[in-house]
Order: structure tokens, then C-alpha cells, then sequence
């Protein structure tokens, strides 16, 4: 059964995504912090005609990561990964406490690298493997009140960039998406954005990425046309 795995797929952009690829076929294996919302994002998809499971693991402990990919392996053919996970905090630099420092980087960055590294060597195995980082255009410009934030994507976009060099010769296809905010519950702690009808759906912004899944980075900005 051919897998692929998204994290934070329990709403927003991941659960859209999960959608979309369940519609082409995969099997879904959903991660995620909020077992209730994952719980209807497979129901949801079941409900459509997919095949979705569950599966809880904590993306910052490379125990847990390492251990969860190793059981799923033996049942799933894994092709794929969705690195989706992401926490903002957003506010003057001087005002970020490190405990948002901390989690930022351990969400968006740690959590990013340790989910590849162990599931890049089952996507090498098999002739169409795939990595999707979602990275946002805080990867490509740095913004306003979103120093730290910036500095995790930034991290990101590194990473993907240097394997994407790295596996160039091999099958893998390593996508990196660089997509402007959304208007989803992301900003429901923040007065960050005053205004987010301008903001895309996650629906929207995810059919834009299946459109473009060819191409080595896919830019989305925020503002609709």
C-alpha cells in the first residue's frame, strides 16, 4: 500500500493536502498534536472513499520518530513525506520569550530533520519517492515581528535546498513550498494579521501545490488575484 505521511494533518494546509493526495490514490498516515482533529480529517477522508490511519508520535523525540517509521514499514510501502508541522509566535524580537524561541525551532526545524532522516531511506528504496516541505515566504524574506519565526524557515529552506543538490541524480522528488499566510486558525492567538480574508484557503493554496508538484520549489503568496 503505497503511504504517504503528513504531519500536522489535523487541520489547515495538511489536512487539505491529505485530501488531495488521498483522491489520487495514497494511503495517508495522519500526524499530528490533536488526536480529536485527526480523528475527523480520517474519518473525513474514509468518508470520501480514501484510506487514512492515524499515527501519534511526537516529531521533536528522534526515539519516538525513529521507532514509529520502523513499525510502519513493515506494514506501508512509504512513498512519501509532508513535512507540515509548523508553530509561529510573532511579536518584536525582544519580546519573543524563549520558550516560543524553542519552540519554533524544535517544531519547524528539528521536527522537519528528523522526520526526513527517518523516512529518507525507505523513499530511496522505491523508484517515485517524494519530500514536501512546507516552508512559508517567511523562508524567502525576512518580516516584521517574525524574526525567530524567519529564522526557522530560513533553516528549512536551507535544508531542502542542500537535498535537493544532494539527491539530484536519485528518483526522489524534493519539493520546497513557499506559501503566504492562510486563513486558517494559525493567527486565532495572534493579532499578527489584522486582516485575513485577503488570505487564501487552505483549500486553495493546496490544489495550487498539486497543480505545480513538478516543479523543485512552488511560491504562493498570500494575496489573492
Amino acid at each position: 500500500m503505497k503511504t504517504i505521511i503528513i504531519t500536522g494533518a489535523g487541520s489547515g494546509l495538511g489536512k487539505e493536502l491529505a485530501h488531495l493526495f488521498s483522491q489520487k490514490g495514497y494511503h495517508l498516515l495522519l500526524t499530528g498534536r490533536t488526536i480529536e482533529k485527526l480523528t475527523t480529517a480520517r474519518d473525513e477522508i474514509i468518508a470520501h472513499g480514501g484510506r487514512a490511519a492515524i499515527l501519534p508520535l511526537d516529531i521533536q523525540n528522534a526515539d519516538d520518530v525513529s521507532k514509529k517509521v520502523e513499525e510502519i514499514s513493515h506494514s506501508y510501502t512509504i512513498c512519501g513525506l509532508v513535512n507540515n508541522a509548523g508553530v509561529g509566535h510573532f511579536g518584536p524580537f525582544v519580546e519573543i520569550d524563549e520558550q516560543h524561541m524553542v519552540e519554533m525551532i524544535n517544531t519547524n526545524v528539528l521536527g522537519t530533520l528528523l522526520m526526513t532522516k527517518a523516512i529518507l531511506p525507505h523513499l530511496l528504496k522505491i523508484p517515485d519517492g517524494r519530500i514536501m516541505n512546507i516552508i512559508s515566504t517567511a523562508g524567502l524574506r525576512g518580516k516584521v515581528n517574525e524574526a525567530v519565526y524567519a529564522a526557522s524557515k530560513f533553516a528549512v529552506r536551507g535544508f531542502t535546498e542542500s537535498l535537493q543538490k544532494e539527491y539530484e541524480d536519485h528518483s526522489i522528488k524534493i519539493n520546497a513550498v513557499y506559501m503566504g499566510g492562510m486563513d486558517t486558525s494559525f493567527w486565532a492567538h495572534s493579532d499578527h494579521i489584522k486582516d485575513l480574508s485577503r488570505f487564501r484557503t487552505p483549500r486553495e493554496v493546496a490544489e495550487i501545490i498539486m497543480e505545480q508538484i513538478d516543479q523543485d520549489s512552488i511560491i504562493i503568496e498570500s494575496k489573492k488575484s
